[in-house]
Order: C-alpha cells, then sequence, then structure tokens
C-alpha cells in the first residue's frame, strides 16, 4: 500500500514540475495536482486504449509519433475533468506530456535506483 502511496506522490509532484516547465500547463496547488494524478491515472486506464486503437492507422503510418497527440488529448481530458487544472492550447498538451514522462522517469529513478519492489 505504501507503494501505491509513494507513486501517487511523485506523480503529483512530477505534474507540478511540468506546470513550472511548460507555458501553457498549469496547475493551482499539490491538492489540484494530487487530484490530477488519480485523473490522468484513470483516463489513461480507460480513455487511453480506446484512442491507441481508434488511431492505429495514423499511427503506423508516422511510425508510433501520432502517439503524442493521443497523449497531450488525454492531458487535455484529464485537465478538463480536474478543477484546478487546467493546459492552455494543444502544443502545451503535447510538451507536457513530454516533460511529465520525462520527469516521471528521473523521479522515479531517483528514488527507486538499484532497489526492486520486494524491498518495499
Amino acid at each position: 500500500m505504501s507503494l501505491y502511496l509513494i507513486h501517487w506522490l511523485m506523480a503529483s509532484a512530477a505534474i507540478m514540475l511540468t506546470a513550472y516547465f511548460v507555458p501553457g500547463f498549469q496547475i493551482q496547488g499539490f491538492g489540484s495536482a494530487l487530484v490530477a494524478a488519480v485523473v490522468i491515472g484513470l483516463v489513461n486506464a480507460f480513455i487511453w486504449p480506446v484512442l491507441v486503437v481508434l488511431t492505429l492507422p495514423l499511427t503506423a503510418v508516422t511510425f508510433g509519433l501520432f502517439l503524442l497527440v493521443v497523449n497531450g488529448l488525454v492531458l487535455k481530458i484529464a485537465a478538463a475533468l480536474t478543477p484546478g487544472f487546467r493546459i492552455i492550447g494543444f502544443f502545451p498538451a503535447i510538451w507536457g506530456s513530454l516533460v511529465l514522462t520525462l520527469i516521471g522517469w528521473l523521479v522515479r529513478y531517483a528514488v527507486f535506483a538499484g532497489q526492486t519492489i520486494q524491498e518495499f
């Protein structure tokens, strides 16, 4: 259970950092980031797979680059569902998805470097 809590807090911190680095990606506070992390997770779990299947021909033609657009769209949906979380424009959503992914990887690596799940 504590592993889920740590992951949730890290995702929220990554959202806050993304808002700092990407213009047009706005979050009101850490409470909104906590809610946004849950909403992004739910949208990724339920809507992202449907969008990937529907856009599979475009994704194949663009050698997977269209997934950046899908990820940006998923972030825009999550922002529309979350109070205190706004993304102004579509390009900030695409950049935000890239930056959020990179920051998430870096934070997880910094926290869990050299550790396995069994150590928790």
